[in-house]
């Protein structure tokens, strides 16, 4: 078998980086997780929706104001510029810097309207640029990072910051009156004190603060692409923002509950997705796409399966995560379960418009799918509660996914001699059952012996299907690892 110390020293820096960033994500997740139910216990449910509307404001905010810099323009930039990233890095920072600064005088001198348009107080508002900030200058750190696999200070910074935050987040709102703001408070210090010397240390490296060549460069990349990201922050925020107009603070809060229930199912959404990406593209780039299919199919079974089995235990798992009056979130957990499924399968399609760069069919699927959410959104749950929106969210990504499978199909067309990657009747059966499995659950929530038989059903299924199941991840280990050979071969030349 060989000593696995042995065998992991001599493992390429390439596949320990790729190992240890997917150990960091799901730790930033996992404790967030885990402290979910000591939070939902030291807040009320309005003060915990007002963290959630505080929340979906800085995912929206963030687009708008940082235009998204550290994220997909950075990454290439570090590629396109690998002779000069250092100075690249510093100028993409002092950009986010001066962004930031014209935003924050903005908001500090509408403060006092903004209150109740965005339902914060004053300080809350003051705080926004701020977060946005200390959370870029770390999306800059950690693709940079991730680029020049330098895995071992991320393990530190990601663990220090994931533990530190909650902790002191925990201790402020106990001795505060205002325990949303306490709440915010604690992951901002802790990532200042963590951040803000990684932000010296590059513009001490890069030293360029000012770039006209790289501020025009990913000025011009970047602002095509705001609509697209803006949509997908609309379409996974706008729920709690819109419940908290409508409804009320308590509203969001339940709802937000069940919505971050919901997503821990996106831990292994995004480890599947950070593993197949690699593989997918390496298969567009050599025409073999008739090749995808089969490992995709088993992972949207795989992904339903999961996520089925997460709607099954809403009802014990909402028990778990807060008080009594938190319950009604398992009505939510379903629909929005199911939607993680859809996220996860539109990724799969939208990979070929991203290779091909057609920038202009991933927009039009995305502002459509938010502009539909929000109308959806106003019209159901005034009509039916705040219920209804996470129905809304699953039928806004059921038609997501339709409409990047359709944009998919007419890049295949044009690109990959008209070779379709999927055949669309099991995607669709995939689809249908897992879908109309999730709703039926619902109506056992009040019968807890036939849930627990489903369960029970699910389960020895695994079992008996363990040997197919443990092929197939042994054979998404070997994709990685092949990628990641190659990688290094490459890079070594």
């Amino acid at each position: 078998m060989g000593n696995p110390i042995n065998k992991y020293n001599n493992l390429p820096i390439q596949i320990k980086a790729s190992f240890w960033a997917l150990f960091c994500g799901v730790l930033q997740k996992g404790i967030g997780v885990i402290t979910t139910p000591i939070f939902t216990r030291l807040l009320s449910t309005a003060e915990y929706g007002q963290y959630n509307v505080f929340n979906s404001w800085i995912q929206i905010f963030t687009v708008i104001f940082s235009l998204n810099l550290c994220a997909g323009v950075y990454q290439q930039g570090l590629v396109k510029f690998d002779e000069d990233n250092r100075a690249y890095t510093s100028s993409m920072q002092g950009l986010t810097t001066v962004l930031m600064v014209i935003w924050g005088v903005i908001l500090f001198v509408f403060r006092n309207k903004l209150t109740g348009l965005l339902s914060l107080n004053i300080h809350q508002i003051i705080m926004i640029p701020v977060v946005i900030w200390s959370t870029s200058i770390f999306g800059f750190w950690l693709a940079e990072q991730r680029n020049f696999y330098k895995y071992k200070a991320l393990v530190f910074v990601t663990l220090t910051v994931s533990v530190l935050s909650p902790a002191l987040a925990i201790l402020l709102i106990k001795i505060s009156d205002d325990k949303v703001t306490a709440r915010i408070l604690g992951g901002l210090i802790i990532g200042l004190i963590a951040y803000v010397p990684l932000y010296c240390l590059h513009i001490k490296r890069g030293k360029k603060f000012f770039s006209a060549k790289y501020w025009k460069y990913a000025l011009i990349f970047n602002i095509p692409l705001v609509p697209h990201y803006l949509s997908q922050v609309i379409l996974s925020s706008s729920d709690r923002i819109m419940i908290e107009k409508m409804v009320d603070k308590s509203a969001a809060g339940i709802y937000g509950l069940a919505y971050s229930i919901s997503l821990i199912m996106t831990i292994l959404n995004n480890a599947l997705s950070q593993t197949l990406s690699p593989w997918i593209y390496q298969k567009i780039k050599a025409r073999e796409t008739e090749r995808i299919s089969s490992v995709a199919y088993i992972s949207m079974i795989g992904v339903s399966a999961v996520n089925l089995i997460l709607i099954a235990l809403a009802p014990e798992a909402v028990k778990i995560f807060a008080p009594a009056e938190y319950y009604d979130a398992i009505w939510i957990i379903p629909p929005v379960a199911i939607s993680v499924y859809y996220m996860f399968i539109y990724d799969m399609f939208a990979k070929f418009a991203f290779y091909y760069e057609k920038r202009v069919f991933i927009t039009v699927a995305s502002v459509a799918a938010a502009a539909l959410n929000i109308i959806l959104n106003y019209i159901f749950i005034n009509k039916y509660g705040y219920i209804a929106a996470g129905y809304t969210t699953l039928v806004c990504y059921i038609i997501y996914s339709l409409g990047h499978y359709l944009f998919m199909i007419r890049v295949c067309k044009k690109f990959c001699d008209g070779v379709k990657p999927y055949d669309g009747k099991i995607i669709l059966l995939i689809s249908f059952a897992f879908t109309a499995c999730g709703l039926a659950m619902l109506l056992t929530y009040n019968h807890t012996v036939i849930r627990y038989c489903i369960l029970a059903a699910i389960i020895i299924i695994a079992v008996l299907l363990r040997n197919k199941i443990l092929e197939f991840i042994k054979n998404i280990l070997k994709m990685r690892k092949s990628h990641d050979s190659g990688k290094a071969e490459i890079d070594a030349r």
